[in-house]
């Protein structure tokens, strides 16, 4: 709890893993799956943590199952997030390495007034925006980009609201915008990177073992 703030957290790790060949979130990182690893940083900052799981995979209690699309899974994930909660997080399990200080700065964001808060980081590359064709129609500058992360954090009412009207959405920040919303974006780290190809997760493994031995 911040203050008087009741803060929850949706771990979003429904997902099938296309991309990947599996599930991802359920492969090993050390001495626990990616998705304990999402799950046990969430806990330390809210009251109460629900996890969205596959169909049929539910454990254990604090999960839900998922539905068809990462909205809709979602969506049943804050049906179970309690009435009082005043702030909700939503967090994707294939990061594994969102530290203490992307929480913080989220939270503390929407405590200050905003409707959302994200992480993000500069994007390096230039970006080119093109049609059905693959024509360009619009190179954005630079500077006014951001490659977003999460864990997300949202006013609840904001969010049950853009839930309540519906729609699809590659992360819950955008429902929350097209209705209206005021999202800010706060600084993400590079080393909260999404498990989504094998090299990925390599690299995830390597960086487990390289603390490991700085523990050592």
């Amino acid at each position: 709890m911040v203050g008087e703030e009741k803060v929850w957290t949706i771990v979003v790790a429904a997902g099938s893993g296309l991309r990947f060949g599996s599930a991802k979130q359920f492969e090993r990182l050390g001495d626990r799956r990616v998705v304990d690893w999402a799950v046990d940083e969430a806990r330390r900052h809210s009251l109460g943590v629900v996890t969205v799981v596959p169909a049929g995979s539910v454990n254990s209690p604090g999960e839900v199952e998922g539905g068809a699309t990462r909205s809709e899974s979602v969506r049943r994930g804050l049906a179970a997030v309690p009435d009082e909660a005043t702030i909700i997080l939503v967090h994707d399990a294939a990061r594994p390495f969102a530290s203490a200080s992307v929480f913080y700065r989220v939270i503390g964001a929407v405590v200050d007034g905003a409707d959302a808060a994200v992480p993000g980081i500069p994007v390096t590359d230039t970006i080119k925006q093109v049609n059905e064709s693959d024509v360009v129609v619009a190179t954005p500058r630079r500077e006014t980009l951001r490659a977003v992360q999460t864990p997300q954090a949202f006013r609840a009412s904001s969010l049950r609201r853009a839930h309540a009207a519906g729609g699809e959405g590659t992360d819950d920040a955008t429902l929350v915008e097209n209705n209206g919303g005021e999202v800010r974006v706060v600084d993400g780290e590079h080393v909260n990177r999404k498990i989504t190809e094998i090299d990925d997760l390599e690299w995830a493994r390597a960086h487990v073992q390289a603390g490991n031995k700085a523990e050592a």
